[in-house]
């Protein structure tokens, strides 16, 4: 029997958003222009203060500036690297709020990435420290250290001090085995991947494959099941109609298999890719996993709520044709784009 999620509480929010990927459209609502000219993101402190975090004169050099992005998080933790006393104080504000946002909007684990800051390795790692000890300043909850780079996430590690509780390593995979010692040395809980080591999984056996390769390694060094978090991959249900099923039948497979105490989700937000409205995609897609026993994922807190998830109105038309699309029964998403295109999904 699925493992079955009542209340918000049970499901394991890793909340999403301290990452240097994230970004704000330089015309959209976030972003401003003061009276002197300055592009500046406006916020409030941890102590309500008005602050606002200044796009600075290096950015306007970059590719993602002159594609009209604005990568905030990137510019807050390079200015705490690299900056004087006035932009340290901003970008510290800055992260500090969104570490305040994500735990208020009841995230478990905070997520902290910071590849793309730099091409340079020591200013990624220089970064990861630096947003690490930040963060943990104020957080009430541990952190999920999360990169591509072994390096990198070794960097995090070695920074955070444990008070909030024990760190997650993001992510473990075949290709990576010597995050295994990670886990072993760091007391960590880890997040795995269901993938092959040289590949993505094509359907849901793959993913099930996988699942128990990398589960059977960790397993290897005593780590406990309900320290291991399984990421079944989500693609976007743009690419494919047949994403969804294949991900809901790999969460029921992977639940059937190891029981109730592993944890199953992670990237869930990747299913809306390229589609609009993607908030409503987001829930209908987790309401849908639930029933497959998914209980945990990276998402953003403050946009998807896990309250809005479990009370979700299946007779709605938007919430229909997202899952009807989500469920394979909707090819090329037509039906879907259709709607919105016409104004029917709100």
């Amino acid at each position: 029997m699925p493992k079955v999620i009542d209340s918000p509480d049970e499901f394991i929010v890793v909340g999403e958003n301290i990452h240097a990927t994230r970004v704000l459209l330089r015309k959209g609502k976030r972003v401003t222009t003061t009276e002197n000219g300055d592009e500046v993101v406006p916020f409030k402190d941890l102590d309500n203060n008005d602050k606002h975090l200044t796009v600075p004169e290096w950015y306007k050099k970059t590719q993602p500036y002159e594609q009209g992005q604005i990568k905030h998080h990137m510019i807050a933790m390079l200015q705490g690297i690299n900056g004087n006393d006035v932009e340290i104080q901003e970008g510290t504000d800055y992260i500090c709020r969104e570490v305040f946002k994500q735990t208020s909007a009841g995230a478990k684990y905070l997520d902290i990435n910071v590849d793309e800051v730099s091409y340079d390795l020591e200013i990624q790692k220089r970064a990861m420290k630096w947003t690490v000890q930040t963060a943990q300043n104020i957080s009430a909850i541990p952190l999920s250290i999360d990169s591509s780079n072994s390096e990198i996430i070794a960097a995090g590690l070695e920074t955070y001090n444990g008070k909030a509780g024990r760190p997650m390593i993001n992510s473990v995979a075949l290709e990576r085995l010597d995050l295994l010692d990670m886990i072993v040395d760091h007391n960590a809980k880890a997040i795995v991947m269901a993938t092959s080591g040289t590949a993505m999984p094509e359907d849901d056996i793959e993913r099930v494959n996988n699942t128990k390769t990398i589960v059977e390694h960790v397993l290897s060094k005593r780590v406990n099941l309900s320290d291991i978090f399984v990421d079944a991959i989500v693609f976007p249900i743009s690419v494919d109609s047949r994403y969804g099923n294949h991900y809901f039948t790999a969460v029921e497979k992977i639940r059937e298999i190891y029981g109730n105490e592993i944890h199953i989700g992670m990237g869930l937000s990747n299913v809306s890719f390229g589609m609009p409205r993607r908030k409503l995609i987001n829930q209908t897609f987790i309401h849908l996993a639930l029933q497959s026993g998914l209980d945990a994922g990276i998402i953003d807190p403050v946009q998807t709520k896990l309250d809005d998830v479990l009370s979700l109105d299946t007779d709605s038309e938007p919430v229909r044709l997202a899952m009807e699309m989500l469920l394979g029964q909707d090819d090329f998403c037509s039906n879907y784009l259709m709607a919105y295109r016409e104004g029917k999904l709100g």
